[in-house]
């Protein structure tokens, strides 16, 4: 247990920010996972439609600091090519 109200406020603050991370964590996770079960399912609609979402969300957090750019730049990448394999395949 703390013992100094810094330490207390340290203590707060890490729960907030925890808490925080893994609402984004999950949410940048399920965004994935949308694109990732359209294009297994060769829905190119919808899997586009999934890449439209993601690349606005995944830039979105770019902005507040929760992703790297190049992280969301790669990420964006990989999911629009497996957009466009799908894509000229039907």
């Amino acid at each position: 247990m703390a013992n100094h109200k810094s330490a207390e406020k340290r203590i707060r603050q890490t729960k907030v920010k925890t808490e925080r991370n893994r609402y984004y964590k999950t949410r940048i996770k399920n965004i994935v996972r949308d694109i990732r079960e359209a294009v297994a399912n060769k829905d190119v609609a919808k899997a586009q439609e999934a890449l439209k979402i993601a690349n606005k969300e995944l830039h979105k957090y770019v902005s507040k600091g929760i992703l790297k750019k190049n992280t969301a730049a790669r990420k964006v990448s990989r999911l629009n090519a497996s957009v466009k394999k799908i894509a000229q395949s039907a």
